[in-house]
């Protein structure tokens, strides 16, 4: 009989898991509470109406299918990882190895209510386009979009997402000669937002938020939002017609009541190989799990899929009785191609070295092309590129 396999999430580190794993004839179930798997990473098009939502969706019965894995939708319940034991919509499921790749949760502001979000629920990128769309009908309006930190895991930060919507917002409203009615406020609570890419990367943002007239609001906390816009400690305001807020991350509520060992913040504690603490057989990787590195590591879907990888080649290798045991912690970077909406901008970062790129026009379209590979290489259509 196969080793089984049973993964937690269907996002970009369970999914790549599930292909690994399947490579080498593994009984692998995936488990996600939604039928696809949402390609977060171009949500920003949907929010401005350059994509629709079926765009950036990948049907995970198919891949599975396409793959040879068993797929399960259905909503996790609990989990106990002493015994490898998860329950799923009540009932109970164990595997020879447990992956735990559910993502995490989001902190919770006073007032978040009333703002709209492109790293949540998938629906969000579509609630953004209606406010947006209802706005640029009137012709005028205030925009604000920021992001938020958690002070106890700064890893958990999401602030790519919002300088790209931000970038392409501005370029949506010049191309339909509407710039000038339109206020966009830019916020955070640190004083240097965007200093985890390097400080090129810093001060080309600062440099085309002059150029573009975009206002910026850093270094106040948050204390609250309301249908009028953005509260500050100092009890300053951002009035805005339209919030876009990407909180920080903490841990999932299922992870936070299991008997997984959590840091601080409720991210499942790891070692190189992916392998939770003290839980032999038992693997987090992903948002889930609590990032090891240098002080400016940040979760992107790129290393949540190195982990994929090497919780997969660690069990592979176990199973086969080879000693080697692979570690994420080499391959931990930062890869970003920063997308303005009429170029873009390559950055990247590790221990050795920081470069930005600028990209005019034909960055825009790489990312676009990068929409196109991503998912035809996980249909099998195209070959995967090295290291992608």
């Amino acid at each position: 009989m196969a080793t089984s396999v049973l993964i937690l999430g269907g996002g970009f580190a369970g999914l790549e898991a599930a292909i690994f794993l399947r490579k080498d004839q593994f009984d692998v179930t995936l488990v996600s509470n939604r039928p696809f798997l949402f390609i977060y990473p171009t949500s920003i098009w949907v929010a401005t109406g350059e994509s629709h939502l079926d765009d950036v969706r990948l049907d995970l019965g198919a891949l599975a299918r396409t793959h040879g894995f068993r797929f399960l939708q259905g909503r996790v319940d609990s989990i106990d990882s002493a015994h490898r034991l998860a329950t799923i919509d009540g009932q109970p499921h164990t595997a020879d190895y447990l992956i735990v790749a559910i993502g995490g949760a989001k902190l919770q502001p006073k007032g978040v209510e009333h703002t709209h979000t492109p790293c949540g629920e998938p629906a969000g990128s579509v609630d953004i386009e209606k406010a947006l769309s209802a706005l640029i009908s009137a012709g005028h309006g205030r925009i604000a979009i920021g992001f938020g930190g958690n002070p106890v895991d700064p890893s958990a930060v999401r602030g790519g997402p919002a300088f790209e919507l931000m970038f392409n917002i501005d370029t949506l409203l010049r191309r339909r000669h509407l710039r000038d009615g339109f206020t966009l406020t830019f916020f955070a609570p640190m004083a240097v937002p965007g200093q985890r890419m390097g400080s090129g990367a810093v001060k080309t943002v600062a440099t085309l938020f002059r150029k573009l007239g975009i206002e910026s609001r850093y270094g106040k906390k948050i204390t609250a939002f309301d249908d009028a816009g953005v509260v500050l400690e100092d009890g300053s305001r951002i009035d805005s017609d339209l919030v876009v807020f990407i909180a920080a991350g903490e841990g999932h509520p299922v992870v936070k009541a299991s008997d997984l060992p959590q840091n601080e913040a409720g991210f499942v504690r790891i070692d190189g190989t992916c392998e939770v603490q003290e839980r032999p057989g038992v693997y987090a990787i992903g948002d889930v799990a609590a990032l090891e590195g240098p002080e400016w590591r940040a979760k992107q879907g790129h290393v949540a899929e190195v982990m994929a990888r090497t919780a997969a080649q660690t069990i592979v290798n176990r199973e086969t009785g080879r000693s080697e045991r692979p570690s994420y912690l080499e391959h931990v970077n930062i890869v970003c191609l920063m997308d303005t909406g009429d170029g873009a901008a390559y950055v990247y970062r590790d221990d050795r070295k920081q470069t930005l790129v600028p990209l005019p026009v034909v960055g825009h379209w790489l990312k676009k092309g990068w929409a196109l590979y991503y998912k035809a290489s996980k249909r099998k259509q195209i070959p995967r590129l090295p290291g992608m």
